[in-house]
């Protein structure tokens, strides 16, 4: 039916305008904070229900909104922060576009109380769909506090495309812990469903922040980059921040956090940057963990290129590259010159991979793995490709397994090789509820943050299943009493860094017990740079000989480089 060009409703437009930019609740929650931060607020307090979608507040003790400008701040458009074009180009606070309360307000039920610190009375309002539909004065300390509720309940297809309570939630919990480390000096809590899962102090400190957002485990590991400089010219930058040691690495890229001008940001060529300073120093397919502040010229930046402004451009990108990249590298080499402290009883320590006891665990982990039958491990697949007879050579750089079999040369990596072996084995003990576990001689003792410790709750029965035996011990201390057979010690902070993490905010959602057998094969697999007995090297062939799919780890990786007798006869001129 053609029914010609029509301007649309007011509300419609309202509505279509508000999902550009609030997408889902940590969409609103983003906002809100970055509000209170540009009120110049040293406390903020968010609360949470049922993943944002019933309830989400922000409190802080800012500098509040006049009475007079409450109601004009709903208004699409009306901001304190931009006066003349010329300060779109040199934007120096969070927000800017004065979309954000508008937006909010168009989608979901909103009430605001503030006070200015000018005024006696702070001023109270609630809109419904972009109405107001109540203003009068009330009673409450300088600061602004906004409490959505029923968010998207005028738009039910919005809400059916958002994820489960836990997915929700634990975007919002990434962006208080980002919030929490770009702003060290402001005091952080955030309560979801009456539970306190993150409180910072505020001390101004960054390692402080670290501890309490990443974990004190984490933190550990961490040192302070030394503060980079540009020199004149071009560009005139500053980076500093936190980089992990080598050995404190993740299995996604959300443990990189980047600041450009207090801004949380998502940028490939910073994250590329940080990931080529620790070239060589990390796993194939490991991610490190960083925190870096990047201060610049306003001009030099634009932020003004996404709905949502996790996203910016920089002016010189190939100088704030190489910056980056150059205070990385450096942090780095000064950091393995560190002296390494003894650790205290029961303390988790990153281990130097290829130590003796490491290779005698891991052996006698073998053994008793090996007494079990591989038809109950294997997964069903149509004809197989199995992996030919192998003849082992030797090994190259305590990395390589060289090989011969029935048509040429065969280079096997051993970490990658080992992952498939364990992930099979583990996939069908899984299947059988088998996962052999061995006690600790001496419980380990690890540290968590509240919202690790709630996921830690709601995932027991999980990893349980895994075979690890993890249980509390007081305050923020847990005690892991068991682990799976043949899983190295020194890897228990680690694994339960990964495992306990929500669904990754760019990744779709997976099924997470699947996601942690993977990562619990990788970290129970020889490293790269352990050296093998002849002996090791011949059962880890036979191994993985008898996998189901021996040419890739569970990551996708190749286990396996053939060469055949022709190409080598090429390569000598034989042929």
């Amino acid at each position: 039916m053609d029914v010609g060009i029509q301007a649309l409703p007011a509300e419609v437009a309202a509505q279509i305008a508000a999902g550009e930019v609030i997408e889902r609740p940590v969409s609103a929650v983003k906002e809100l904070v970055e509000n209170a931060l540009d009120a110049g607020a040293k406390t903020v307090q968010v609360e949470v229900r049922e993943g944002g979608q019933r309830l989400l507040a922000v409190a802080d003790d800012g500098c509040g909104i006049p009475a007079a400008e409450v109601v004009l701040a709903f208004g699409r458009h009306t901001t304190s922060k931009l006066h003349s074009e010329e300060d779109l180009f040199r934007i120096r606070t969070l927000g800017f576009r004065g979309e954000a309360l508008a937006s909010i307000a168009a989608v979901a039920r909103v009430t605001m109380t503030t006070r200015s610190r000018d005024e006696t009375a702070g001023t109270l309002v609630r809109f419904e769909a972009g109405e107001l539909v109540r203003r009068e004065l009330c009673a409450r300390p300088a600061g602004t506090t906004v409490t959505v509720e029923n968010l998207f309940f005028n738009l039910p297809a919005r809400r059916k495309f958002l994820r489960s309570e836990t997915t929700e939630s634990g975007h919002i919990v990434n962006l208080l812990v980002a919030y929490g480390l770009a702003y060290p000096h402001v005091r952080f809590t955030l309560v979801q469903n009456g539970r306190e899962v993150l409180r910072t102090t505020g001390s101004g400190r960054l390692e402080d922040a670290a501890a309490e957002a990443l974990g004190v485990e984490t933190a550990r590991a961490m040192t302070p980059l030394p503060v980079l400089e540009a020199p004149g010219g071009r560009l005139g930058a500053r980076v500093s921040g936190l980089i992990g040691a080598p050995s404190l690495h993740r299995g996604s890229r959300d443990w990189m956090f980047f600041f450009v001008n207090g801004r949380w940001v998502q940028d490939r060529a910073l994250t590329f940057a940080v990931e080529e300073a620790y070239r060589s120093l990390l796993p194939t397919g490991r991610h490190p963990v960083a925190v870096l502040d990047l201060l610049l010229d306003p001009a030099d930046v634009d932020v003004n290129i996404h709905p949502t402004k996790r996203e910016v451009r920089f002016r010189q990108g190939q100088d704030v590259f190489g910056l980056v990249q150059k205070a990385v590298r450096r942090g780095l080499m000064e950091y393995a010159a560190l002296p390494q402290a003894e650790p205290q009883r029961g303390e988790a320590v990153p281990v130097p991979e290829g130590r003796p006891a490491m290779v005698h665990v891991g052996r006698e982990a073998q053994a008793a793995l090996s007494q079990m039958s591989l038809d109950l491990m294997r997964p069903a697949a149509p004809q197989p490709v199995r992996l030919p007879a192998l003849r082992v050579v030797g090994q190259v750089a305590q990395t390589y397994i060289v090989a011969e079999g029935p048509d040429g040369l065969y280079v096997v990596d051993q970490h990658a090789a080992h992952e498939r072996v364990l992930y099979e084995r583990l996939q069908g003990m899984r299947a059988s509820l088998a996962v052999p576990m061995q006690t600790l001689l001496e419980p380990r003792a690890v540290e968590l943050t509240r919202y690790q410790a709630a996921l830690l709750e709601e995932r027991h029965e999980a990893i349980a299943r895994l075979g690890f035996d993890v249980a509390p011990f007081g305050g923020s201390t847990y005690l892991v009493r068991a682990v799976p057979v043949a899983f190295p010690e020194q890897e228990i902070a680690n694994l339960l860094g990964e495992l306990l993490q929500p669904v990754p905010q760019r990744e779709p959602e997976r099924d997470w017990e699947e996601r942690a057998l993977v990562t619990v094969a990788c970290h129970s697999a020889v490293r790269a740079g352990q050296t093998l007995t002849e002996q090791e090297m011949r059962d880890l062939i036979r191994q993985l000989e008898a996998t189901a799919l021996p040419y890739t780890c569970p990551h996708g990786r190749p286990t396996v480089v053939h060469m055949t007798v022709a190409q080598l006869q090429r390569e000598f001129a034989r042929r």
